[in-house]
């Protein structure tokens, strides 16, 4: 059995397949010893002190009672099992293998066959029930690639679900299953969260499902590298790989987060595990269901933290609030007012303790709206109202193809939608469709998410019907879209022979 060494410390806690033995090492610790008297017979005489000890029913009423929680609320987490796409044969060895596949010398010294075909990935993920007609949430980097995605409860039901959504930037998706009269869980406050507090998580690490571990809140707010948008709970409720997607809960039963991330040596759990708090996680969950979309705003501002030094020499009674390094020219804060050197240490009243709570606060914000800054100038309060702008974000895929896909845009390996008015008024385009997914054809042609569709074969196209109608007259096994990519258009063969 071979272990590879994982370099980068930070890991989502990644669905797993478990295809070998593993090795359970059990340590106990006992003592044995005497301790000599200089007066053995006195201490034959004397009985020993009494020691107070607490009774048994003391001692369980000083423990969270963890069995009852998971009785109740345990049926609403579920598996997530997962197929993806097969995996690209490597060119390092002969038939695909790593020339380090122990299996290599095998098949070299017995003269068997190599294989050539590798199997679909395969994995596993957590999630729990957030609603009883079958809405379920967990991480997108479970579901990114997955082709088939089941769904399996703790009576041991299985669902095929559909993938609603998932937002790569804040790492949640969302799953839908055709049931109904579903167990749910109970959603509650993230804010309210103390460092020691006693949470518990529910998953299936390494593919054991139903499995609970519990530990205490460890910090609340953490930036972690890659994500902007989410301060994360920080946890040493262990967390392992099959973990990924599940509820965090706290003792009066109710999620305040889902488990995403571990920071680890080894691959394994460390001590340190990381859940996205769930007042995120709901409000990406709002948007995919209800605009098939996450709209996030920003006001055009780079920050960082503010240290001690850097609080003595601004005159801050202590480090906080976040400091302007550079604002955007004509973005939203430089039509607001704010310069570079302000300290931002409220955000609509909400205070900013370090600066990674910034991006979140405002990416919450509808753009447009009014957003009211407390922001530290040349020694004293300054109220600046500025109105954020929405964010062009790559990192939403709307997976709902029934609306979108027709046997004609299937046979291209295309998924596309109208594209919004505020989105034509970004990019400045004529166009009126762009692709949400390629696959197939469409993606070996260099067809990308995020292109707009202009014509097929010298044709205009301004609806999906268009585009249904064009590629069903398409003659021969070549059909030439025009493209619009960053402000250029181009034409694309795609073979759909």
């Amino acid at each position: 059995m071979l272990v590879r060494q994982n370099r980068a410390p930070f890991n989502r806690a990644r669905a797993t397949v478990v295809s070998a033995a593993t090795l359970l090492g059990i340590a106990l610790a006992g003592c044995n010893g005497s301790f000599a008297d200089n007066n053995p017979t006195q201490a034959a005489a004397s009985p020993p002190p009494a020691i107070a000890t607490a009774s048994p029913r003391n001692v369980a009423a000083a423990l969270p009672d963890f069995a009852s929680l998971v009785d109740h609320y345990g049926p609403a987490v579920v598996n997530v099992a997962v197929v993806g796409k097969q995996q690209p044969i490597s060119n390092e060895g002969p038939g695909g293998m790593s020339p380090n596949d122990p299996f290599q010398d095998f098949f070299r010294r017995f003269g068997q066959p190599m294989p050539r075909n590798q199997q679909p990935a395969r994995g596993e993920g957590s999630g729990f029930i957030v609603s009883a007609d079958g809405y379920i949430l967990t991480n997108a980097h479970v579901v990114a690639d997955a082709d088939e995605v089941t769904v399996k409860t703790t009576d041991r039901r299985e669902y095929t679900a559909k993938v609603v959504g998932f937002d790569e930037a804040t790492d949640v998706a969302v799953l839908k299953i055709d049931a109904k009269n579903l167990p749910t869980v109970k959603i509650g406050d993230p804010a309210k969260l103390r460092p020691g507090e006693w949470v518990i998580a529910i998953g299936s690490p390494f593919g054991f499902e139903n499995s609970v571990t519990a530990g205490i809140v460890s910090a609340t707010s953490r930036s972690m590298p890659g994500s902007n948008y989410a301060p994360f709970i920080q946890t040493d409720v262990a967390v392992n790989p099959g973990n990924s997607g599940g509820p965090l809960f706290n003792l009066q039963g109710e999620v305040v987060g889902i488990n995403s991330q571990i920071y680890s040596r080894s691959g394994g759990y460390m001590g340190l595990s990381f859940a996205i708090p769930i007042d995120v996680a709901s409000n990406v969950q709002q948007q995919l269901v209800s605009n098939g979309k996450v709209t996030r705003s920003r006001i055009g501002v780079s920050i960082q933290d503010v240290n001690a030094q850097l609080a003595e020499s601004f005159g801050l009674d202590r480090p906080k609030g976040a400091l302007v390094g550079m604002v955007e020219e004509n973005g939203p804060g430089a039509k607001a007012g704010i310069k570079a050197g302000d300290v931002i240490l409220k955000v609509d009243g909400t205070e900013i303790e370090q600066s990674s709570q910034l991006p979140g606060l405002i990416a919450s914000k509808k753009p447009g709206s009014t957003v009211n800054l407390d922001v530290w100038r040349e020694g004293g309060i300054k109220r600046i109202s500025a109105k954020p702008v929405e964010i062009v974000d790559k990192g939403t895929k709307v997976a709902n193809r029934d609306a979108v896909e027709s046997d004609e845009t299937a046979k291209l390996g295309l998924v596309v939608r109208p594209l919004q008015k505020q989105e034509k008024a970004q990019v400045d385009t004529q166009g009126e469709l762009v692709v949400e997914d390629s696959d197939g054809p469409a993606a070996a042609a260099g067809v990308q998410r995020g292109d707009i569709i202009l014509g097929v074969n010298g044709k205009p196209v301004k609806s999906v019907d268009e585009l249904k109608v064009a590629a069903r007259k398409t003659k021969g096994k070549i059909v030439a879209l025009l493209i619009e990519r960053d402000s250029a258009q181009i034409f694309v063969p795609v073979r759909i022979g």
